[in-house]
């Protein structure tokens, strides 16, 4: 029998249950969840991204928890200790996210909308992606997850930018699926790779371009020089769920389009 009392401890599996049209199912959400906005409205908020109120969770008697990631590893221990059913999901690329799709919509007994739906959102990516290939210059992308250390983008987002018609200036630590492994000691692999466009989204708040501007040796990088700092909102590209795939790919091709726009 399909799960009936759902709790997401991220906004990827609400976002998706939404557009399949299960949200009945859902009983409680992340903290942290934005999309779709009525879900902030509807559904109570019962964990956050490292934490959680297990005891508020238990009390929804939840059939299936889903989470993403090793980080949530002890709230899913938590909740398997207390009997209840827990999916984690680990995927961090764009054929990830849509193969999590596909494989959620399995889970809760709509495998024929779910696919559908993945097939949408991969048309959508082969339409940007074809557009990008129009494009007469291509640039070089510096995206930053995080400013204090510097922590450069995960794979997904550098997936991303290369459909939107970038290319990614840091594809050796895209691949590290945990941040740790995306921090660069100082600016200085930056200032040396000299992108065109600078991206940021700093989980939890504002980018802030000018305090990017104004690092040591910065103002040599053509995206300083030039103005490109850009900032896309994180809730729209640091979830590995389907908003990456439409509006932080939308923005990120947006930029890149009007920078291929300008250049002589």
């Amino acid at each position: 029998m399909s799960p009936r009392r759902i709790v997401c401890l991220t906004e990827e599996p609400c976002e998706t249950l939404y557009a399949l049209g299960q949200q009945d199912r859902i009983v409680g959400i992340s903290g942290f969840t934005v999309r779709p906005p009525q879900a902030r409205r509807e559904k109570p908020k019962v964990a956050a991204f490292t934490s959680a109120k297990i005891d508020q969770i238990l009390a929804l008697k939840p059939d299936l928890a889903i989470g993403f990631s090793d980080i949530q590893a002890d709230i899913a221990a938590a909740l398997v200790k207390a009997g209840v059913e827990v999916w984690i999901a680990n995927h961090r690329s764009v054929a990830g996210i849509l193969e999590y799709v596909r494989r959620l919509g399995a889970l809760v007994g709509c495998a024929a909308q779910a696919e559908a739906y993945a097939d949408a959102l991969e048309r959508s990516l082969d339409a940007v992606r074809s557009a990008a290939a129009r494009l007469p210059h291509r640039p070089k992308v510096y995206f930053e997850e995080w400013d204090t250390p510097i922590i450069t983008g995960i794979q997904w987002v550098a997936e991303l930018i290369g459909i939107a018609g970038g290319d990614d200036i840091f594809p050796e630590l895209s691949c590290e699926p945990l941040a740790k492994g995306r921090i660069l000691a100082d600016g200085a692999p930056v200032i040396a790779r000299a992108p065109d466009i600078i991206l940021g989204s700093w989980c939890g708040k504002r980018f802030r371009p000018e305090q990017v501007a104004a690092r040591p040796g910065w103002d040599a990088i053509p995206a300083v020089r030039d103005g490109e700092l850009h900032e896309i909102k994180s809730p729209l590209i640091l979830q590995p769920g389907p908003a990456a795939l439409t509006d932080g790919l939308q923005a990120i091709a947006a930029i890149i389009q009007g920078w291929s726009a300008r250049q002589r």
